[in-house]
């Protein structure tokens, strides 16, 4: 038996039912649709055979933080692929980079990802365009912006106020497609605390939609904001995220770590 026959595991089925009404309660909330906001699943950690369960439960995006681990998850997916297992929710699977790249491994990343969502520098988003000439010529590799909102000094990411000045030399990138952005907010006890934070990062949306060259995606451009992860999600739905990244709150906790 393979993992692809495994039955999909009670506490799944139950966190992906309440992830999903959060999101409804929230977008309701703020006159929203829940099919406004995409779920990205995280799956740092996370065994393949359980993700490949949340794919049976009818997720599609899955986030990861290294290029490494996310090498190794479709390499084994191809693997057992290749021994004749073809299960149906491998056809829609869509692999996100979600985590800080590094320039020397913008190769693989394109190699893997659908979308960048972590571009933190010029110099990445030139490299990032560079490599994917290489890969695919004729596609343009869709990325996010990471925006450091709060300034934390363990956190990379643009300054908000540098985004507007430097926009424009990524926006004339020819192989890359900036989306919109993205943030990781403070970890703190009381959600309500962020809200300022995913606000901000709103309205610098906002504003590079008013100001900026426009992308060519089919309303305009810079309509993502990837912002709000499992103890904070609802408060960015109702600030306006299109994205969140829900890792724990599906998955479950992750199993320490060794060493």
């Amino acid at each position: 038996m393979s993992e692809f026959d495994n039955a999909i595991p009670g506490d799944l089925v139950e966190n992906a039912a309440a992830v999903r009404a959060r999101v409804a309660e929230a977008a309701a909330r703020v006159g929203r649709h829940p099919e406004d906001v995409l779920i990205v699943a995280v799956t740092k950690t996370v065994a393949l055979e359980r993700m490949l369960a949340a794919a049976r439960l009818g997720f599609a995006t899955f986030g990861e933080n290294r290029v490494q681990e996310a090498q190794e998850k479709q390499d084994h997916l191809r693997e057992t692929l290749g021994q004749g297992q073809t299960p149906t929710e491998c056809a829609a699977i869509r692999w996100e980079l979600i985590g800080h790249l590094q320039t020397n491994k913008a190769m693989r990343a394109v190699e893997q990802f659908a979308r960048i969502q972590s571009v933190d520098s010029v110099r990445l988003a030139q490299e990032l365009d560079r490599r994917a000439e290489q890969f695919n010529p004729d596609v343009r590799l869709p990325i996010l912006l990471e925006v450091n909102v709060a300034g934390e000094a363990s956190k990379s990411g643009f300054a908000p106020d540098d985004v507007l000045a430097v926009v424009g030399a990524i926006t004339n990138l020819p192989h890359v497609l900036p989306q919109g952005l993205m943030t990781v907010a403070p970890l703190v006890s009381d959600p309500e605390e962020v809200r300022p934070v995913f606000r901000r990062l709103r309205e610098l949306r906002d504003r590079l939609r008013e100001t900026a060259p426009q992308g060519e995606d089919n309303d305009g451009g810079w309509r993502e904001l990837s912002m709000g992860m499992t103890d904070d999600y609802p408060v960015a739905i109702e600030e306006g995220a299109t994205i969140v990244r829900i890792g724990r709150g599906l998955f479950g906790a992750r199993p320490p770590a060794h060493g």
